[in-house]
C-alpha cells in the first residue's frame, strides 16, 4: 500500500466491514466497475465488488474512516438513492487463510451478466426486481412475530388473517448454526445446497406458501429480493427484510445461534452465545467454520471438529463417508479411468474438485467436474482424443473425467473378399478394447482377441436392439460415482447420452432427487427400456444434436428431440447444429456450452 492509500484510507484505527447491494438499470456497467476500482483502490479496501446490467453488490473491508468516506461518496451518486448501507466495526481478520478464501486480503471487482443467479437453468426466465416483496425494518419485521407468536391476538395483522411463516432464503450450512424460532409460527427451511436450488423448493412446497404472509429472511437481503419476486410471480404475497434484525436486537430477539457471513468474521452472534450447531460426526454442540472443512464430495462448509466426515445432504443421497479437506489441501488432476479399476479394490487418488492457480500463488474453486460418457463401440481413451478440442475449449472451468462402459464387445472387421471367412483373414496387430453401455439381447462379452465379422451393410438403427445390460450399468456407474464423490455433472455422446438419461431416470426414481447438478446430451435418443415415467427428469440438461434429418446420419434430429421431451422443460437448453454426429466446438455453439456451464460454477 503506498502512503496515498494508507492515508486515505485511514490509516489505523477500527476495522469495519460494509454490506450493501442495489437492484438498478447501470447504463455502463464497464465504467462504474473501473469507477469502483479506483475509488476502493484509494481507500486501501479489499473485498468483492460485483457490478452488473441489473445493479451493484458490494461487501467491503477497511477502515472505518475509509468505508464511512465510501458510503459518502457512493450516496452522492443518485444510482444508490434509497440503498441500505450496512456498516459494522469489528476485529482486525487474524486468519490470513480464512480471509484469503473469503476474498478480505485483496479487491476484486467484476462485471457480471446478473447479481445473483436465482436458477442453474438458463432457459428460467429471472422474475422482474421491480415485483420484490415489501421491505420491512427490523422493529417491523419483530413486530409481526411478536403478534403472530400470541403477544396481541386482537390485533388486525396479516398473521392473523393469512397466518405468518418464516422462510429462510439462505443455504443450509448458514441456517445450521443459526435461524428463526418463534412460538406459534413454522419457520421454513429449505435445507438447499446453494441459493440457485431455491426456486425448485418453492415450487415443491407452494401450498405452505398460498396465502400466508412471508416474512424471509437471508444475510444481506439481496437473495430474499429476488426471491421474493419469483414467489409474487405466482401471485402470492410475502415480506421481506434485511439480516440487520440481529444489530437493532443485540439480545438475539426471536434469532437462535449466530448468523453466518461472507467475510472474515464468519459469523455474528447475539448476547445470548447459545451455540446451534452440532458437529456432524459426535453430535456436540459446535459452529465454528474457522477449519474451513468442507465435504470431500461436493465441497460444502461442513461443521466437523474431526475433519472426517462429509455433509447431510450428500449423507441423505447415499454418498460414502470419507475424509473431508480443508480447502488449501486441494489440488488439480486429469483423471482417465479404465473399467478394470471398479472391481473389488478402491478408487484411491480421487480429486474432490478442480482448481485453478490465481496469480498470488493462492488457489481457487472454479471448476466443475464432469464424468464423460462414450458411445457404442468405443472407450475412454478414444473418446477423450475426440474431445481434446473441447476439453481445451473448457479448460478454464471445466474437468473431463472418462471412464469405460462395463460391456466389452468383440473386435469387428470386414473379411477381404479374396479370401474365405474362415478366419484366415483376421487383421494383424492388436487393437484396443470396445466398450459399450447397452447391448443387444444374446449378446455375450468377448476376451480381448475375440474378432466377429461386421454386420453389412451398417445398420443405423441398431441402437433400437441395444436394450440389456442397464441394471449391470446402472450399478457399475453408481459404484463409479459414489467413490469419485466429487462429480457435478454428466456429459454422454450418443449411446452415452442415452444411458445418462436412463441413469438419471432411474435414480430420480430410486431416490426421489437427483445426485447430479447437470446433465449434457449430445447426440442422444431414448433407449426403448423401460417405460418413462409421465414425470419428467428435473435435472437441468442441455442437449446438443444435428439441426436436420439429414445432418446426423446416425441418430436422427427426430430422436434426439424425443430425449429433450423426457427432460423438465423449465430447466433444459437445446443446441442445434449443422456438424454431423460429433460435439461441435466452434462458436456459436462452444459459447452456448459456456454459458450453460457458468451457470453451475
Amino acid at each position: 500500500m503506498d502512503a496515498t492509500a494508507a492515508q486515505e484510507g485511514g490509516g489505523g484505527g477500527r476495522y469495519g466491514v460494509l454490506l450493501y447491494y442495489k437492484y438498478a438499470e447501470v447504463p455502463d456497467a464497464a465504467a462504474l466497475a473501473a469507477s469502483y476500482e479506483s475509488r476502493c483502490r484509494a481507500l486501501a479496501l479489499v473485498g468483492r465488488v460485483r457490478v452488473g446490467p441489473d445493479g451493484v453488490n458490494a461487501t467491503l473491508g477497511g477502515r472505518m474512516a475509509a468505508l464511512e468516506k465510501h458510503v459518502a461518496e457512493m450516496r452522492s451518486n443518485a444510482l444508490f438513492e434509497g440503498t441500505d448501507f450496512k456498516l459494522a466495526s469489528c476485529e482486525d481478520p487474524v486468519d490470513e487463510r480464512v480471509a484469503r478464501e473469503c476474498g478480505f486480503t485483496s479487491l476484486s471487482v467484476r462485471l457480471v451478466k446478473e447479481l445473483v443467479t436465482l436458477c442453474s437453468n438458463p432457459s428460467l426466465e429471472t422474475p422482474q426486481i421491480t415485483c420484490a416483496g415489501r421491505h420491512l425494518s427490523a422493529a417491523e419485521f419483530h413486530s409481526v412475530l411478536q403478534n403472530a407468536a400470541g403477544a396481541d391476538l386482537d390485533s388486525e395483522t396479516p398473521a392473523e388473517k393469512n397466518g405468518v411463516v418464516v422462510l429462510d432464503a439462505r443455504n443450509v450450512y448458514e441456517t445450521r448454526i443459526g435461524k428463526f424460532h418463534v412460538p406459534n409460527v413454522e419457520t421454513l427451511d429449505p435445507e438447499i445446497r446453494q441459493y440457485s436450488d431455491l426456486p425448485l423448493w418453492i415450487d415443491e412446497h407452494e401450498e405452505k406458501l398460498r396465502g400466508k404472509s412471508i416474512m424471509m429472511y437471508c444475510t444481506g437481503g439481496i437473495r430474499c429480493e429476488m426471491a421474493s419476486a419469483y414467489i409474487r410471480s405466482k401471485g402470492e404475497g410475502f415480506e421481506n427484510v434485511f439480516q440487520r434484525y440481529l444489530e437493532l436486537f443485540p439480545d438475539g430477539g426471536y434469532f437462535e445461534g449466530k448468523n453466518f457471513v461472507f467475510d472474515h468474521r464468519i459469523s455474528v452472534g447475539s448476547l445470548k452465545e447459545n451455540i446451534l450447531g452440532t458437529c456432524l460426526l459426535c453430535g456436540s454442540s459446535f459452529d465454528d467454520y474457522s477449519s474451513r472443512c468442507r465435504c470431500s464430495n461436493c465441497r460444502m462448509l461442513v461443521l466437523d471438529s474431526t475433519k472426517e466426515y462429509i455433509c447431510e445432504l450428500c449423507r441423505k443421497n447415499g454418498k460414502q463417508c470419507c475424509q473431508t479437506l480443508p480447502r488449501q489441501d486441494c489440488r488439480t488432476e486429469s483423471e482417465l479411468i479404465d473399467s478394470s479399476d471398479f472391481g473389488n479394490q478402491a478408487i484411491t487418488n480421487q480429486i474432490a474438485t478442480s482448481t485453478i492457480p490465481r496469480s498470488n500463488g493462492c488457489e481457487q474453486l472454479k471448476k466443475v467436474k464432469i464424468l464423460c460418457l462414450h458411445g457404442f463401440r468405443q472407450n475412454a481413451s478414444n473418446f477423450k482424443g475426440r474431445t481434446s478440442a473441447l476439453a481445451k475449449k473448457l479448460k478454464h472451468i471445466a474437468e473431463l473425467v472418462f471412464i469405460d462402459a462395463p460391456h466389452e464387445l468383440s473386435f469387428v472387421y470386414k473379411p477381404n473378399p479374396d479370401h474365405n471367412s474362415d478366419g484366415s483373414s483376421l487383421p494383424s496387430g492388436t487393437s484396443k478394447r470396445k466398450f459399450a453401455w447397452l447391448v443387444a439381447p444374446n449378446s455375450t462379452c468377448h476376451p480381448e482377441q475375440s474378432w466377429k465379422i461386421a454386420d453389412a451393410p451398417f445398420d443405423p438403427l441398431q441402437y433400437l436392439q441395444q436394450t440389456d445390460g442397464f441394471e449391470e450399468s446402472y450399478a457399475y456407474l453408481e459404484h463409479a460415482i459414489s467413490q469419485m464423490g466429487n462429480i457435478d455433472g454428466i456429459l454422454g455422446f450418443s449411446q452415452g447420452a442415452a444411458m445418462g438419461a436412463l441413469f438419471c431416470r432411474q435414480q430420480q426414481k430410486n431416490c426421489g432427487s437427483l445426485k447430479l447438478r447437470f446433465g449434457i446430451f449430445c447426440s442422444g435418443y431414448p433407449a426403448p427400456i423401460g417405460d418413462f415415467d409421465s414425470d419428467p427428469i428435473r435435472l437441468p440438461s442441455l442437449h446438443c444434436f444435428g439441426n436436420g434429418e439429414g445432418q446426423d446420419r446416425q441418430i436422427a434430429n427426430r430422436v434426439s428431440t424425443e430425449l429433450v421431451d423426457l427432460f423438465d422443460k423449465r430447466c433444459c437448453s437445446v443446441i442445434e447444429h449443422d456438424m454431423g454426429h460429433i460435439i461441435p466446438t466452434r462458436p456459436p455453439y462452444i459459447d452456448k456450452i459456456k454459458e450453460f456451464l457458468s451457470n453451475f460454477i
